[in-house]
């Protein structure tokens, strides 16, 4: 009997280089509220490339597993989260038209798990004079899921954000 055949099969890609720009099929796995160290707050939404879908896309089949953050800054002159935005992550989590969510925690409580259809963007962003290709979502680029039926496993069953992209207050459009 042999140590090991080789199977190249399972193999993923593995760096962390932005998705190209695409639909994906994800699920949101996690919701958190964060703050820069300037104090800036933002609502952050943990996606994972769905890796049930195989047959659906290249994209999709290449990049199973991957993490793209997303967040939804609270504007500095309300101190308030862009509402519309979120109106859209609800739809399209088929959240009940008319539900009333009490409280940030509430939201992102119903949120999490849900599996989406999101257009990814790859950018340019130029932070302290240097130019780095990253990933943007729209809050309106995310759609219902074409695939309804999950069956996505999560590398780890009990994921826990190691480590969150810092941001600055010079990162953010306003």
């Amino acid at each position: 009997m042999s140590f090991i055949k080789s199977d190249y099969s399972k193999n993923e890609e593995s760096n962390f280089e932005p998705l190209p720009t695409g639909i994906y099929e994800m699920i949101i796995q996690s919701a958190q509220e964060r703050a820069t160290k300037s104090g800036a707050e933002s609502l952050q939404l943990k996606l994972v490339v769905r890796n049930d879908l195989d047959g659906s896309d290249e994209n999709q089949k290449k990049y199973h597993n991957r993490v793209v953050f997303m967040d939804n800054w609270k504007r500095h002159a309300t101190n308030q989260y862009d509402m519309q935005g979120f109106q859209y992550i609800l739809d399209a989590c088929k959240v009940p038209e008319g539900t009333d969510i009490p409280d940030v925690q509430s939201f992102m409580d119903i949120i999490t798990g849900k599996a989406v259809n999101v257009y990814v963007k790859k950018t340019e962003n130029e932070y302290n004079g240097e130019t780095t290709e990253i990933n943007q979502i729209a809050p309106w680029s995310i759609k219902e899921t074409k695939f309804p039926n999950v069956q996505h496993k999560f590398k780890d069953p009990n994921p826990v954000d190691h480590q969150t992209p810092e941001v600055s207050d010079s990162d953010l459009p306003f």
